[in-house]
């Protein structure tokens, strides 16, 4: 048991590690090959940790209608994608998948999404409420995207351990179902959308709403939002690669964890070739195409309840 237990705490560790390293670096990433897409220098590759760690030595100014609520919404929203990390695969078992169920990972994305409602219903002004406003339209249409996915995958797991969910078996075997790939494509078109980039950042929109629910914040507050929005291209991503190309991952540590980065850094390379050709959608553009997604996941969690 104490082997057990030692092998969940290295496991845990690791997986926090790779998300605290990985995300600013994606970020920066994310930025250079924009700006190359661009014609343009584009800012260093590190810039992301820079800025990360001027905004946590900031003074915490508060300028809120509710500063104990920003403060919550800042840790809530951290707390929720770091948790989701002990829950993902990421070249090592995740310790708390097999005492967690797929439920509790679906209300643990929803969290992430309602922190950020609070931050803007917190901060009270004008801009912070419209990008709450989007922020929850979206949350309405987006969550539900990654709840059908993961309810397909307990449908033919038959279980509701998030272990086995996440073990590849639920969709990425030999026969594919068809469920699954519907779902793939939902997955692929929807990613973009789920991690908050171009074009689809409409709730933050710097040129309209000046970050939207994020307008009041500074300093260690906004770090710990901004490193929220950069984990979640990572954890996002591992999630996505978990369910629908889970191949490598029983592999040994290395090998699998060497898998992992190539299939992250692909998705990685999409998101920012899509965030730097296209301009930011409308809101309720956004909905509709939220809507159609929507449409083809619940006809895919039908396919799957009949066995298709």
């Amino acid at each position: 048991m104490e082997t057990s237990l030692a092998v969940r705490v290295f496991s845990g560790g690791m997986n926090l590690a790779l998300v605290l390293a990985l995300a600013p670096l994606c970020e920066g990433i994310l930025r250079k090959v924009t700006a190359r897409v661009q014609s343009r220098q584009g800012p260093p590759i590190w810039q992301p940790y820079y800025d990360l760690l001027k905004l946590l030595g900031k003074e915490d100014l508060e300028s809120g209608e509710s500063p104990a609520m920003q403060r919550f919404a800042s840790w809530l929203s951290l707390a929720a994608i770091l948790t989701v990390a002990l829950l993902v695969p990421m070249g090592t078992t995740p310790p708390l998948s097999g005492a967690a169920d797929a439920y509790l990972l679906i209300y643990l994305l929803t969290v992430c999404g309602v922190s950020t409602m609070l931050a803007g219903l917190a901060a009270g002004s004008t801009y912070s409420l419209v990008g709450m406003s989007r922020e929850m339209m979206s949350l309405m249409t987006l969550e539900p995207l990654l709840a059908v996915a993961v309810v397909i995958g307990v449908v033919h797991a038959r279980s509701l351990r998030l272990d086995v969910v996440l073990a590849g078996s639920a969709y990425a075997h030999a026969a594919w179902p068809l469920a699954g790939l519907l779902m793939l494509g939902v997955a692929i078109l929807a990613f973009q959308a789920l991690v908050g980039r171009l074009p689809f950042d409409i709730a933050e929109a710097e040129t309209e709403l000046m970050e939207g629910s994020l307008m009041e914040y500074s300093g260690p507050k906004l770090a710990l939002f901004k490193f929220t929005q950069m984990a979640k291209l990572v954890v996002y991503g591992a999630l996505v690669v978990s369910l629908f190309a889970p191949w490598g991952s029983g592999l040994p540590v290395p090998l699998n964890l060497v898998s992992l980065l190539l299939k992250l850094g692909f998705l990685v390379l999409v998101v920012t070739l899509v965030a730097a050709t296209h301009a930011r959608y409308r809101i309720d553009q956004a909905i509709r195409y939220y809507g159609v997604l929507l449409g083809v996941s619940l006809v895919a969690l039908l396919l799957a309840l009949y066995g298709y």
